[in-house]
């Protein structure tokens, strides 16, 4: 392997940033979806929104992962750069390599998570289709 150098693992802030810029947007839209959900269950109390809230906590954990993990592979990277400045080369790439790893979960996590948020809006088009096809069905003349 070539010589780790300060540029490499000082690549890796541009890329954290951004995916932690995308785990906050997320975090933020979702709470606010929680606390929609919330006032709509204190009104009117049913088993979808009581699923609903269930789903959203465990979406909300997965991204509290996704940015821990992110955290700690900036916090890995610049700890390299440290000790890349000092001269401890080999603790340097082994510490680099621990960040990669870091990132490479919180991503797959990320995935996991797009996967279940994408499943939840199945659920709420099905429901919508279902509810229109009902509808349709009792304004047709045929179906009275």
């Amino acid at each position: 392997m070539e010589e780790l150098t300060l540029t490499t693992p000082s690549l890796l802030f541009s890329a954290v940033s951004l995916i932690m810029l995308a785990y906050t947007n997320r975090f933020l839209s979702y709470a606010q979806v929680v606390r929609t959900l919330k006032g709509d269950y204190d009104l009117h109390p049913t088993r979808i929104t009581a699923a609903q809230i269930d789903n959203l906590r465990k979406r909300l954990s997965l991204i509290r992962t996704m940015q821990i993990l992110g955290i700690v592979s900036l916090l890995l990277s610049v700890l390299c750069m440290f000790l890349i400045y000092i001269g401890f080369q080999t603790s340097a790439v082994g510490v680099f390599a621990i960040s990669l790893l870091c990132l490479i979960c919180s991503l797959g996590i990320s995935i996991g998570e797009i996967v279940i948020s994408v499943r939840a809006l199945d659920l709420h088009l099905s429901e919508m289709e279902r509810q229109e096809a009902k509808k349709t069905s009792s304004d047709d003349p045929l179906y009275s």
